[in-house]
């Protein structure tokens, strides 16, 4: 493994990608732990705004994102995939930067819809949504976000199981390009 080139992701699209990362973690984490705290609490009610702010956050990176990877081009993988695999590891990445677009308006499209408003964290202001509130359209939102929350789970556990197995099994330097 000592002897393959590495070449990296840039720095900003490495970084950006580990942040984001971890802001995916942590809205799943918010959003889990709104059990331990009552309904209608303060902790709770901060525990789920964090978890919406959380998402905008990462939609609004997403965009730097995906102007970083199209400044800069994926640095090719040493040695290249080839067929089935190539076409596995694009679809997969496809789907990432979807989820990482779809889900955060998913989420502000039911709390927008079902609030009439997006509260705004440590404050009693918030953002007003200019069409009428409807509680089952904001439950449809609501339940696409949570089924595209399940997919997620899985395509991002696939991402990196398959970055350990680039690593690990196929000897190649794909998670090395990301570190």
């Amino acid at each position: 493994m000592a002897d393959l080139p590495t070449h990296h992701y840039s720095r900003r699209a490495r970084w950006l990608h580990w942040l984001m990362a971890g802001l995916v973690v942590l809205a799943y984490c918010l959003i889990l732990s709104r059990i331990q705290f009552t309904r209608g609490s303060e902790y709770r009610v901060l525990v789920v705004q964090s978890h919406y702010w959380t998402g905008l956050l990462l939609l609004g990176l997403a965009f730097f994102r995906l102007a970083e990877r199209r400044r800069h081009a994926p640095p090719a993988i040493t040695p290249p995939l080839q067929g089935t695999l190539r076409r596995v590891a694009t679809l997969t990445h496809y789907l990432m930067y979807a989820f990482l677009f779809v889900q955060p308006v998913l989420g502000l499209l039911t709390v927008m819809v079902e609030k009439g408003a997006l509260p705004i964290l440590f404050t009693d202001a918030a953002i007003p949504w200019p069409l009428p509130t409807s509680g089952r359209t904001a439950e449809y939102f609501e339940d696409l976000h949570k089924l595209f929350a399940t997919l997620f789970y899985y395509v991002a556990g696939l991402h990196a199981a398959a970055a350990l197995w680039h690593h690990f099994i196929r000897k190649d330097d794909t998670l090395k390009r990301m570190l």
